[in-house]
């Protein structure tokens, strides 16, 4: 009967747990509003990258929030052309994504805060982190092309950027991991 008594404080206990962190863990959505950013550490070694505005003309995805209909990356890279994003993330005025076709990260800034869109990348094989900065204003894309190697994953992280500052803010959103290959 004791044994029986802590299994079911136990199961009480590890639920209770599990749901106040999801309640204080769960960043804000990028359409949310935001009162107070909390600043966000940066390893030291991050190299912080000023993106270039999209050459004219081109292809460019879209700052509007996606449907909520099932996404399925597999599904979208056998369907989508050669230069569309097939990895992306958002948070609270930021949109990042990852082109496979020329390895381009995509950061788009989705509300005027007087911040600018940063999108981190982080590789699965040990390559040094960069960010990836919209300096170009609301409601705007810039890209920053790199090299990534063809057989990794890149994983990105939507957050916001102070450049007065220099420091970075929460609400932040992480991707799951996109292969460089756009092959999932």
């Amino acid at each position: 009967m004791r044994e029986i008594w802590r299994i079911k404080v136990s199961v009480l206990a590890g639920a209770s747990a599990l749901a106040f962190s999801a309640l204080t863990a769960v960043p804000a959505a990028a359409d949310e509003a935001v009162e107070d950013l909390q600043e966000v550490q940066m390893l030291a070694d991050v190299k912080i990258v000023e993106g270039l505005a999209p050459a004219a003309g081109a292809d460019v995805p879209s700052l509007e929030p996606t449907a909520d209909a099932p996404f399925s990356a597999a599904a979208a890279a056998k369907a989508a052309p050669a230069n569309t994003c097939l990895g992306s993330t958002a948070a609270y005025g930021v949109t990042g994504c990852f082109q496979h076709n020329g390895d381009v990260v995509w950061a788009g800034d989705t509300k005027k805060d007087g911040m600018s869109a940063a999108v981190g990348v982080y590789t699965d094989y040990g390559r040094a982190a960069e960010v990836c900065i919209n300096k170009l204003g609301v409601n705007t894309w810039a890209t920053c092309n790199k090299d990534y190697r063809e057989t990794g994953n890149v994983r990105l992280r939507a957050l916001r950027y102070d450049g007065d500052t220099g420091k970075f803010y929460q609400p932040e959103s992480w991707s799951g991991w996109i292969p460089v290959d756009g092959k999932y």
